[in-house]
């Protein structure tokens, strides 16, 4: 090492001391000031830290399947990198581990619900920010034996940090189920490499837990009806390991149909335990108002986890109510059905989960299913539910004008009465107020 290279390095490591200095008083501050969980959770340092051998490079990696020998076995994975990616850029690196018989690919493409849930949803909230990983375990599954799980992730990690630009400071883990319980592992034999997991009903250390004393930041979803003891265990000793203050923290009653998030007090700063326990069996997206439902797209489980991660608040919520002008009822599953071909009606406005809709992209989702109007359909066709399938006839304009317009036929969705009960079907648009829809 020259005098020059010398100098340069040690200047370097004064200013990331100094930055170190100013993340960790700044997170002892938040960890003091009984911020909810809505805000920082795993607080953001203000300049990346530490870059990877990567960072500078002209990459070879590119997104898609990827194999890799690891403790003498051919073993895959699945990448995802940025748009536009920027090799002088320090990107955070996400795992997004499957549950006991899933895949890879049901992890990286958001199995039923599509992009919008890939990687556990989390890659559309990152918004080109991230790097993400979906391995594939052995039978589908993460046994571990004899480590070997680790070491896996290990060797995706060195090759990726040598190849791509990433911030050691910003590695995280997640899964449902047996990932989960996957990501606990990685909590427990890579503290320092990892910066938080999220365990998503997580059977607990059935992936083995080899150290399990040092702090790493953890949140636990865990439903109230799915062996919440198991979830409950898992969470008390990352609040010892984290130094937090023991609490018997809420959870919610039989048939709340909702969740309660609670961020455990005088954590060591930088090490949150997070426990968001949520009336419901071994899911990993259940959906608040809706007994029993399954829908990554509608879950309030991934905004929680990116903010939990980032230290972003939770986007806000974009579940809303079509209030029909002529009639002053609402948009209506009618029965409040999730069986594909249920047809839609109006009805009074109400809360319940045949009435909320999100909207993702160009379709309108309620009660796990899309807004459809059956293919080529002619002027005064029910509309229905059906199984999201990324069709034209799943495809909705909402104008500023109040309208909703199907994309495959021009047609406007309309009420055929004003009664409860009323027939909704799309028909030629003609401006009048039984095909104006206003979000309530």
């Amino acid at each position: 090492m020259t005098p020059t290279t010398e100098s340069a390095t040690n200047l370097m490591r004064t200013k990331h001391i100094l930055r170190r200095a100013s993340w960790l008083l700044a997170a002892a501050a938040l960890a003091l000031s009984g911020s909810s969980v809505a805000q920082a959770q795993v607080p953001s340092e203000p300049t990346a830290l530490a870059g990877t051998a990567g960072c500078g490079k002209a990459p070879t990696l590119r997104s898609g399947n990827q194999t890799i020998q690891s403790s003498g076995k051919t073993r895959s994975y699945i990448l995802s990198i940025p748009d536009n990616y920027d090799n002088t850029r320090q990107y955070k690196l996400v795992f997004g581990l499957h549950w006991l018989g899933g895949t890879a690919q049901q992890v990286a493409g958001g199995g039923s619900d599509g992009d919008v849930y890939a990687y556990y949803g989390l890659r559309r909230l990152a918004n080109n920010s991230t790097i993400f990983v979906a391995p594939q375990g052995l039978n589908n599954g993460w046994g571990n034996s004899g480590g070997e799980d680790v070491r896996f992730v290990d060797d995706m990690m060195s090759r990726i940090e040598n190849d791509l630009c990433v911030d050691t400071t910003q590695r995280f883990s997640l899964g449902f189920s047996y990932g989960g319980a996957m990501s606990i592992s990685l909590a427990c034999s890579r503290p320092t490499v990892f910066r938080a997991i999220a365990a998503i009903s997580s059977p607990g250390e059935i992936s083995g837990c080899a150290g399990g004393t040092a702090p790493v930041a953890y949140m636990g979803i865990h439903g109230i009806n799915d062996n919440i003891g198991s979830g409950r265990s898992q969470r008390d000793r990352w609040v010892r390991n984290n130094g937090c203050t023991p609490q018997n923290a809420p959870e919610p009653g039989p048939n709340s149909r909702t969740h309660i998030t609670t961020k455990y007090a005088n954590c060591r700063a930088g090490y949150p335990v997070v426990w968001a326990p949520f009336d419901g069996g071994h899911q990993q997206g259940p959906v608040d108002g809706c007994a029993g439902c399954e829908s990554g797209a509608r879950s309030w489980v991934k905004n929680e986890v990116w903010a939990f991660f980032t230290g972003e608040a939770p986007p806000a919520p974009t579940t809303f109510r079509l209030r029909g002008e002529a009639a002053g009822r609402c948009l209506d599953v009618n029965g409040a059905s999730t069986a594909n071909g249920a047809q839609l009606i109006t009805w009074d406005c109400h809360t319940n989960a045949n009435q909320q809709f999100t909207q993702d992209g160009q379709t309108l989702r309620v009660t796990g299913k899309c807004l459809d109007a059956p293919t080529n359909a002619g002027s005064g066709t029910r509309v229905q539910i059906w199984d999201c399938n990324g069709g034209a006839n799943q495809a909705w304009q909402l104008t500023a004008g109040g309208t909703v317009t199907s994309v495959q036929t021009g047609l406007c969705l309309t009420s055929a009465g004003t009664a409860n009960g009323a027939a909704v079907t799309v028909a030629t648009c003609q401006g009048g107020a039984n095909q104006r829809w206003a979000k309530a």
